[in-house]
């Protein structure tokens, strides 16, 4: 393994980073990250909250889980699907605090 400085990061974590933040950047992905949360939900079970085909969020859900943002399981005909891990729970519910309307506000005390 090479010796990096603590502010370098190999070229392929970056790529792979970069990516996975696209990836959650589309508003119906990050609606659909949103809605699961920490729960296991469905196909069906997030076609019904998000309110779009499913076949429209079944692609979103291929993406997220290509680029490794979800894990997916089959049981019988139903595919579930959850977020990979806490990690990246902890980095969704961050942004969502700290990129929501009301924390945008520029002249919010600090």
């Amino acid at each position: 393994m090479e010796d990096l400085e603590p502010d370098q990061a190999p070229e392929e974590d970056i790529t792979l980073t970069a990516d996975a933040l696209k990836a959650m950047g589309h508003p119906l992905r990050w609606k659909i990250l949103c809605t699961l949360g920490d729960k296991e939900m469905s196909v069906g079970e997030i076609v019904e909250k998000i309110g779009t085909s499913q076949s429209n969020v079944s692609q979103h859900l291929d993406q997220l889980r290509n680029k490794r943002i979800l894990v997916s399981r089959k049981e019988g005909n139903r595919i579930y699907y959850r977020v990979r891990n806490e990690a990246l729970l902890a980095l969704i519910d961050n942004m969502r605090s700290v990129l929501c309307e009301a924390n945008l506000d520029d002249t919010s005390p600090r």
